[in-house]
């Protein structure tokens, strides 16, 4: 699926499902929370913090914890009248003309 076909998916979902799009505060909040259940999940299993008892949480959680995030995302783009596509090409191009040796010449890296 391209980035184009799920802002209008999700666009289409909030119109038939959603009644409207929280406003723009609203989805921020939602995106911190939802990248807190994240980091959650990925501290317990890869980080040094260990799962508590009363926790049930496994690696499946990320895929919907990251979807979630993606769905936020993508709803701040629709109202925000973001094409995530050429944003993304275009952050990819800055990034190359700024980074293209940075990294490579890390020696924190090698």
């Amino acid at each position: 699926m391209k980035i184009s076909d799920a802002q209008i998916l999700v666009d289409n979902w909030i119109k038939q499902y959603g009644v409207r799009y929280f406003n723009e505060l609203t989805n921020l909040g939602i995106l911190m929370e939802e990248v807190g259940e994240f980091s959650k999940i990925l501290v317990r299993l890869y980080g040094e913090q260990s799962v508590k008892p009363s926790e049930n949480i496994n690696k499946a959680m990320l895929n919907d914890e990251l979807a979630d995030i993606l769905w936020v995302v993508l709803c701040l783009a629709n109202q925000l009248n973001i094409n995530l596509e050429e944003a993304l090409e275009m952050n990819i191009k800055k990034k190359t003309g700024r980074d293209h040796t940075r990294h490579l010449d890390n020696q924190k890296l090698k």
